[in-house]
């Protein structure tokens, strides 16, 4: 099974033309790995010191990119990965002092 990464634009909510296709991957875990990756880089250029982690969040969710997995053949609509939730995780691992997402 090959694991694809899509990725859409948060700022352009639903514009399939900002879309594009990372990769593909020979299995899950490294497609999760690519697409936290993307979120990651977001977070860390977004992030600056005493921002609390919902703002944080909310950042990522305004403008980040929002990579998503999919599996050919099709693994029948099943979520594979979630931006937003890795998002939230790691805004709050990034701001643990002043918040959680």
């Amino acid at each position: 099974m090959i694991f694809k990464v899509m990725v859409d634009d948060n700022f352009h909510y639903q514009d399939e033309s900002e879309r594009y296709e990372l990769g593909e991957y020979p299995t899950l875990a490294a497609a999760v790995e690519a697409a936290q990756m993307i979120v990651d880089d977001f977070l860390d250029s977004a992030f600056q010191p005493g921002m609390t982690a919902e703002a944080l969040y909310k950042a990522y969710t305004a403008f980040g990119e929002d990579p998503w997995i999919v599996s050919v053949p099709d693994a029948g609509g099943q979520i594979l990965f979630s931006a937003w939730d890795y998002a939230k995780k790691r805004a709050a691992e990034l701001c643990p002092l002043t918040g959680e997402a």
